[in-house]
């Protein structure tokens, strides 16, 4: 059987394969990536528009956690929208005493990806 270097990772070594198994190798890198970097970028995000210093994903902090969002919300299909503008506006009375501040720092594409990321993690 002849072992060759897969073209797209000549740079590492040790990585051979198998005639046939380019394919599965490919098919998994892509499907990781696919997986992966979406939910991290937007965890990036929540952390750096300081999200993450009254929510946290699975714990409530100050407000509620974001997976008590999603489940919340669960079937609302405006709520991606209304989410967004929660973030930016801010508000209150839907969690308990505490109000959201409005987050003047986030844009409204940015809070759509925070409101679409934190619906997802359900």
């Amino acid at each position: 059987m002849t072992r060759r270097t897969l073209p797209a990772l000549r740079g590492f070594r040790g990585l051979t394969r198998i005639p046939g198994q380019w394919t599965a190798l490919a098919l998994a890198g892509v499907l990781a990536a696919t997986l992966a970097t979406p939910a991290q970028a937007d965890q990036a995000l929540a952390t750096a528009k300081a999200c993450m210093s009254c929510h946290s994903i699975d714990k409530k902090v100050v407000g509620p956690s974001f997976k008590e969002i999603a489940a919340r919300y669960a079937n609302d299909k405006a709520a991606a929208d209304r989410l967004a503008s929660k973030i930016v506006k801010g508000g209150g009375g839907n969690w308990g005493a505490v109000a959201m501040p409005a987050n003047a720092q986030v844009t409204p594409d940015e809070a759509k990806r925070l409101s679409t990321w934190v619906l997802s993690l359900r």
